[in-house]
């Protein structure tokens, strides 16, 4: 067996100068995007090919040296962290960024797994095709992390999360050996569907180093509208209606609340409330589709009257132009800024079935009015049934002194609710570090066993991404 110091020389030869990062540039590798975290690793190295990859992991296997991969870093729940300064690395595989193929009649491109997500966007549209997986940190998140995270997105319910488009994955398993599955098949029944273990595992079972990605024609047409609704109710009826009036042309629903929307007009500059009157549910609406912008707008006007007649919609403001479409998602997207401007929060990643939101929005409202003072922002997909239902601290309250008091038990409410309505206490994020003992709570023994199954005949050494998810 190596000692660790000549494994880690062994490792700095393996990706030279250029790929060892030292001093005070390893920060940034060594800490999660909220600042929940601040760790430590014995190396911070950025190899160039999947080759390096699998000669840096073999050598941990044999030092026993814990791998941390790490891709653009912004994940919310710790799964990229290091947290042994003797005996873990860092293996960030931004370096690895290559577009391997564009296949435009097969509707794929091959990507190594450092590319930035934005990236992958603009050489499909170099083809005139799209890449739909989409989401705030899209200029900085890479393949391979969105791909670890199974991430979601604001287009899951029209083209599904990130395992939902891919069609092979290139991964280093944890001796070292590369699992090579780039065929781009989307029939393929020769046994298990091996890649599926790595599509969410975080990292655990093996360092996911390229995909093939699945692409999608670029819609003709495309119409946005800002609702003001009655209920949150009225916004789940109205996306079932809209969906079925649209032939499946809702490309994403998007729910705030009038909460979350003040946060917005408070801390964030340039943006304004599109209705004269205030409303306490929005339903941001956005459909897609190869007809002309009329032909779509009329589907649109067709909902929208629909829905206005059901007494469904109070208010709406259709986008006119590309500004105004931008400026709606604005509004969207700059919630979770607005929040840390304001003091910082609590957050939560659940999903229910979309049925059932209305009853954990009510039933969540009432079991945290009786545990403790709070503000409460709600926003999120709707029409994937995912919700992020965000504690604040009081008015004059500081969230350390939240976190410190009722925060732990609000959590726990929200959680133990989302459970008992048949939902999931992780929707998008992943579990991380944050979340482990969340899931040894809230999953099911055998399927927590299982997974501990899994990582034991894959990792037996327990080198992969130590201490996250099981």
């Amino acid at each position: 067996m190596l000692d660790t110091s000549t494994a880690l020389e062994k490792i700095a030869s393996i990706v030279g100068n250029r790929g060892v990062v030292q001093g005070a540039d390893t920060e940034p590798f060594l800490r999660d995007e909220r600042g929940l975290y601040y760790g430590e690793a014995a190396s911070v190295v950025r190899p160039a090919s999947t080759e390096e990859c699998a000669r840096i992991i073999k050598t941990c296997q044999e030092a026993g040296i814990g791998v941390v991969p790490q891709g653009g870093n912004t994940g919310y729940c710790g799964g990229a962290t290091p947290f042994d300064a003797n005996k873990q690395i860092v293996l960030n595989i931004s370096r690895m960024n290559r577009i391997r193929e564009v296949d435009p009649v097969n509707f794929s491109m091959t990507v190594e797994a450092g590319l930035v997500l934005s990236e992958a966007h603009s050489v499909a549209e170099e083809h005139d095709l799209m890449f739909p997986l989409s989401m705030g940190s899209q200029g900085s998140c890479q393949i391979g992390g969105v791909l670890s995270t199974n991430a979601g997105g604001v287009s899951v319910l029209r083209y599904g999360n990130a395992r939902d488009l891919v069609l092979g994955l290139e991964v280093v398993l944890p001796n070292g050996e590369i699992l090579s599955e780039l065929k781009g098949l989307r029939k393929d029944n020769t046994g298990y569907h091996l890649e599926g273990l790595f599509l969410g595992a975080e990292g655990t079972l093996g360092v996911i180093t390229a995909a093939v990605l699945k692409l999608f024609p670029i819609p003709h047409s495309r119409q946005t509208v800002l609702l003001g609704v009655a209920t949150l109710q009225a916004a789940c009826d109205l996306l079932q209606s809209a969906r079925c009036r649209s032939v499946e042309r809702v490309v994403s629903a998007e729910y705030l609340s009038r909460a979350s929307l003040d946060l917005v007009m408070m801390h964030i500059e340039g943006v304004h409330d599109p209705f004269d009157e205030p409303l306490e549910h929005y339903l941001l609406l956005e459909l897609a589709g190869a007809e002309t912008e009329i032909e779509l707008r009329g589907v649109l006007e067709q909902i929208f009257k629909a829905g206005s007649e059901a007494g469904e919609i109070v208010d709406g403001v259709s986008a006119e132009s590309g500004a105004q479409r931008s400026a709606f998602w604005t509004l969207r997207e700059s919630i979770p800024e607005a929040e840390r401007r304001d003091g910082g929060s609590v957050k939560h990643d659940i999903s229910v079935r979309v049925s059932r939101i209305p009853k954990f929005l009510k039933e969540a409202e009432r079991i945290l009015g009786a545990i403790a003072p709070h503000r409460l922002s709600v926003f999120g997909h709707v029409g994937d049934g995912n919700l992020h239902c965000n504690l604040l601290p009081p008015i004059g309250s500081t969230l350390e002194s939240f976190k410190e008091g009722p925060a732990g038990r609000l959590s726990d409410a929200i959680h133990e609710l989302a459970v008992s309505l048949g939902g999931s206490f992780s929707a998008e994020h992943g579990i991380g570090v944050l979340k482990r003992d969340d899931l040894k709570k809230y999953q099911s023994p055998v399927s927590v066993g299982l997974m501990q199954t899994l990582k034991h005949a894959l990792d037996p050494q327990g080198i992969m991404n130590p201490g996250k998810v099981v």
